[in-house]
């Protein structure tokens, strides 16, 4: 990593320097507030000194090492990697398909059907065996088969009782404060951007920023860009001090939303760091942020990181790039947390839904009419 030390009088400028000499994906290592002696010990001046780095991309070096072996050419490795692919795909499509079959195999076929759509979209197994305990009994009493249309309503019946005890909706506006959780790359800085801009626009709220994501200066500019767009302050915190200071000059806000940093959430020590800025004492409702398009698996040891904060709902990101729908059905019972929103574009303030159960159901069926 290339790191370098500036010095300016404010952080901005700092900052500026920064990201005009290692660009935006600069990270700040450290950040200090140092005084300098002027004539004779007198005129003392306070500035900022930072040290920032930038990962430089790797070189293919090691000649020595590599010279007694011929080096694969570029397409013969896309090729290997292609096929390799191309033969865990049909693996596990193969394995998927034997263990179905198995589950299935006293249902009737139409049946089936209905049910392998609702393994796709990776619906836990016991919710799916529900489902169709459910459909195949009343199948038996009534003596008939059962349209799809028929078979969908009982599937939203037994699910909507699944989570009938769930919290669903957005923020309550009860609670000034608004803590947005995750881990890095789940598009938490553009989901803030989109509920405060809801927030003002169209219940005239009066609005404020807080982000404590100082390690990125990109994540920085970007809320400063949205706040700009809904001319709301923008606070940065470096430590609990800040945050305690950021909090009283924003005490004529409304609502205030705080950006935490993307960070990867796998290492205790970046969750530690967070419960040592953030005061979740406040008056305030925490939601954490998590990407659909992640492994069912990474989601949930994120999820069991978070486990020791006061998370009042999920929000769900980049449902428009997966065809996995299942997976937030998997959560929310598992860990008996409610979702809040779910995203499906880039558009501030568009590409987000705020959620019940119903507009869950939805987007979980949306296909399977014509399975």
């Amino acid at each position: 990593m290339k790191m370098k030390k500036y010095t300016a009088d404010t952080m901005v400028e700092a900052m500026k320097k920064v990201r005009a000499d290692l660009g935006d994906d600069a990270v700040i290592l450290s950040s200090n507030v140092v005084t300098t002696k002027g004539f004779l010990g007198f005129f003392q001046k306070k500035s900022v000194e930072v040290v920032a780095g930038f990962d430089e991309p790797a070189s293919f070096q090691k000649e020595s090492v590599l010279s007694s072996k011929p080096a694969p050419t570029m397409e013969e490795v896309r090729n290997d990697d292609a096929e390799l692919r191309k033969e865990m795909v049909e693996m596990k499509r193969l394995l998927q398909e034997m263990k179905q079959s198995s589950i299935f195999e006293n249902f009737p076929d139409d049946l089936k059907v209905f049910l392998t759509y609702l393994a796709d979209q990776e619906l836990s197994q016991h919710l799916i065996l529900q489902i169709g305990n459910e459909i195949f009994t009343k199948m038996k009493e009534e003596k008939k088969d059962f349209s799809r249309a028929e078979q969908l309503q009982i599937a939203k019946n037994v699910l909507a009782e699944q989570f009938s005890e769930l919290p669903f909706g957005g923020i309550s506006f009860s609670k000034k404060y608004i803590n947005v959780l995750g881990p890095t790359g789940v598009g938490k800085t553009t989901t803030i951007a989109k509920i405060a801009a809801r927030a003002l626009l169209e219940h005239k709220k009066k609005i404020g920023f807080i982000t404590t994501d100082t390690y990125r200066i990109a994540a920085i500019e970007q809320l400063r860009t949205y706040a700009n767009l809904l001319q709301a302050p923008v606070e940065i915190a470096y430590n609990s001090k800040d945050f305690e200071e950021a909090i009283a000059k924003m005490a004529d806000r409304d609502l205030i939303f705080i950006d935490t940093a993307g960070r990867n959430y796998k290492e205790m020590k970046f969750v530690n760091d967070l419960k040592h800025l953030i005061d979740f004492s406040l008056d305030m409702e925490s939601f954490l942020v998590l990407s659909v398009t992640s492994k069912e698996d990474d989601m949930r040891t994120i999820i069991e990181k978070f486990t020791s904060f006061p998370i009042e709902k999920f929000i769900f990101t980049k449902v428009d790039e997966t065809g996995s729908i299942g997976p937030m059905f998997n959560l929310m019972k598992q860990y008996s947390i409610g979702t809040a929103y779910y995203t499906d574009g880039q558009e501030v303030p568009e590409d987000i839904v705020e959620v019940d159960i119903d507009k869950m159901l939805k987007l979980l069926l949306a296909g399977a009419e014509h399975a």
